[in-house]
C-alpha cells in the first residue's frame, strides 16, 4: 500500500536517489536537495513553479517543494513568450525555481486562486494552444502506480527514463520506480540512441513515443531492443509499418492508452500479445474503469488516478468524458479510432485522419504524415494530406495506390510535401497550425 507523501521524508528520498537513480551527476541529488530546502522556506502554502531542464535540478526541486508542502506547477523549460505568459497570469507563482528563465514584463492580477495542498499540477492541452494544468496529488499518482504493478504483476518497476519530468510520462517513471523501489536511469534521447546505456536492459522498461521508436530501429540500438523487458509505446497512434518492424524485431512492445487527466495510461496491450499480431489498446488498468458513453463512441473515464480537476477549477464528477473515439471488441480489448473534434465533414461523409493516415503509412511512400482538414464551398470541408515523401514518391502514385484502399471521399484532394512535420518531444503535431500553413499555401 503506498504512503501518503507527507510520509516520505527528506531522508527517504534521498536515500532512493542514492541507491536507485542512476544519471549525470546524480551523486550531486541529495546535497542539491538541501541547498534548495533551505532556500525554499517561505510561507504556507506558497505556489512553486518548477521549470527545470537538467533531470537532477529538476527532481532536487521537486522533491524539496513536495517535501515541504507546496503546491507545485510543473512547467516545459522550452515553452515561448506566449505559452509563458498565460501561465505566470493563471499561476502567479510565490516561488520559481528554473535556472534559466526570463519572467514576463507584466503578469494580469486575477484571483489569487488557493491550490490544493501538497498538490501537483501537471500541464497539458499546449497543442490545442491553450496550456492548461491537471491538478494531480499523490494519491492520484500511487492509485496509477498500483495499477501499473498489478497488471504486469511486478513488485519492483525498474524505469529507464528518455522523456521529460515535467511531462506526465517522464514524471510517472520516477514515481513507479521510487514507490516500488526500483532502479531508475534517466538519460537524454541522444545518448540512447547512440547506444550508450549503463545497465542490463532487460531489468527495465522503457516509454517512447512512436517516433523515437522509429529513430531508434533506424539506429545501432534496433538490434538491442528487444533485450528491454517491455518497451511502452503511447503519446501518438502507431502507424502499422512501425508496429511490423517492432514485430520482426521481437521487441516486446506494450501499445497504451491514457492522458496527463489519468496520470499515464490506463488501458495496455501486454508484449505477449504484441507478438502474437495484436495492435489494440489492450485491457483497461484494474485501477480505472472505461465505458462507451453514447453512440457516437466517446470514453468515459473513471479512475482511482484520474485527476481532481483543471486548475483552479474541481470537476464536478469524479468522471472525464473525452474527445476520443472507441469501442471494445469481443474479448474485451479496447481500440481507438480517432477523436471527435478531429472527424472531416466532407461531402456529407465523415472522415477520421487517424485512419486515412494508417492508409497513406501502409503505402511505404512517406516518412511521415498529417491529415486535416480546410474550409471548402464544394465540400464543406476538404481532406488534406501534408506528408513528407520519400524519394521519387508521386501525389499521382499515392493518389492511385489508395484507390484500392480507401473510399473515394476519404482519399485527401489537396497533397503537401514538407521535409519535416513539426512534433512536440511527444510526436504530437499542432494541427491547427497546419491547417493555417495549408491554406496560405493553397491560396498562392
Amino acid at each position: 500500500m503506498a504512503r501518503k507523501i507527507m510520509e516520505y521524508s527528506l531522508a527517504d528520498f534521498k536515500n532512493y536517489t542514492k541507491h536507485h537513480l542512476l544519471c549525470k551527476n546524480s551523486d550531486r541529488l541529495p546535497q542539491l536537495i538541501e541547498e534548495i530546502s533551505s532556500q525554499i522556506q517561505f510561507q504556507q502554502n506558497s505556489k512553486v513553479l518548477l521549470a527545470e531542464r537538467e533531470p537532477v535540478r529538476f527532481l532536487a526541486s521537486f522533491i524539496a517543494a513536495y517535501t515541504a508542502g507546496y503546491p507545485i506547477f510543473l512547467c516545459n523549460p522550452d515553452w515561448g513568450n506566449y505559452e509563458w505568459q498565460q501561465v505566470f497570469d493563471l499561476v502567479q507563482p510565490d516561488i520559481i525555481l528554473a535556472s534559466h528563465l526570463e519572467i514576463p514584463a507584466t503578469v494580469t492580477t486575477n484571483t489569487n486562486y488557493l491550490p490544493i495542498p501538497n498538490s501537483i499540477m501537471i500541464p497539458t492541452g499546449g497543442s490545442s494552444g491553450k496550456i492548461k494544468f491537471a491538478i494531480h496529488t499523490w494519491e492520484t499518482l500511487t492509485a496509477s502506480v498500483t495499477g501499473f504493478r498489478k497488471y504486469f504483476q511486478l513488485e519492483q518497476v525498474h524505469s529507464y527514463c528518455v522523456l521529460p519530468l515535467y511531462h506526465v510520462s517522464g514524471l510517472m517513471q520516477f514515481i513507479r520506480s521510487f514507490v516500488s523501489e526500483g532502479d531508475l536511469v534517466i538519460q537524454n534521447f541522444q545518448q540512447l540512441e547512440k547506444a550508450i546505456y549503463p545497465v542490463n536492459l532487460g531489468d527495465f522498461f522503457i516509454s517512447l513515443v512512436p517516433t523515437q521508436l522509429q529513430k531508434l530501429l533506424q539506429s545501432s540500438l534496433r538490434d538491442r531492443l528487444a533485450e528491454f523487458q517491455t518497451v511502452l509505446l503511447g503519446g501518438a497512434p502507431a502507424w502499422s509499418e512501425l508496429l511490423t518492424q517492432a514485430r520482426s524485431k521481437k521487441i516486446r512492445l506494450a501499445l497504451t492508452y491514457g492522458m496527463t487527466e489519468t496520470a499515464s495510461q490506463i488501458a495496455t496491450l501486454k508484449p505477449e500479445e504484441f507478438l502474437q499480431g495484436k495492435t489494440n489498446c489492450g485491457k483497461v488498468l484494474p485501477h480505472a474503469q472505461v465505458t462507451i458513453c453514447n453512440q457516437q463512441g466517446n470514453l468515459k473515464i473513471q479512475a482511482e488516478s484520474l485527476a481532481l480537476g483543471y486548475y483552479p477549477h474541481i470537476f464536478t464528477k469524479p468522471e472525464l468524458t473525452l474527445d476520443d473515439l472507441g469501442y471494445f471488441d469481443q474479448q474485451g480489448y479496447l481500440n481507438i479510432i480517432g477523436r471527435s473534434s478531429d472527424k472531416i465533414i466532407t461531402g456529407g461523409e465523415n472522415v477520421y485522419p487517424v485512419e486515412v493516415e494508417a492508409a497513406i503509412r501502409d503505402t511505404q511512400m512517406v516518412t511521415d504524415i498529417c491529415v486535416i482538414d480546410i474550409p471548402d464551398p464544394h465540400w464543406g470541408q476538404a481532406v488534406i494530406a501534408i506528408y513528407v515523401p520519400k524519394a521519387n514518391t508521386s501525389i499521382t502514385t499515392l493518389q492511385t495506390t489508395l484507390k484500392n484502399k480507401l473510399s473515394k471521399f476519404k482519399i485527401p484532394k489537396h497533397w503537401i510535401p514538407l521535409t519535416k512535420l513539426p512534433r512536440n518531444s511527444q510526436g504530437k503535431i499542432n494541427r491547427q497550425s497546419l491547417q493555417q500553413l495549408a491554406l496560405t499555401l493553397l491560396q498562392k
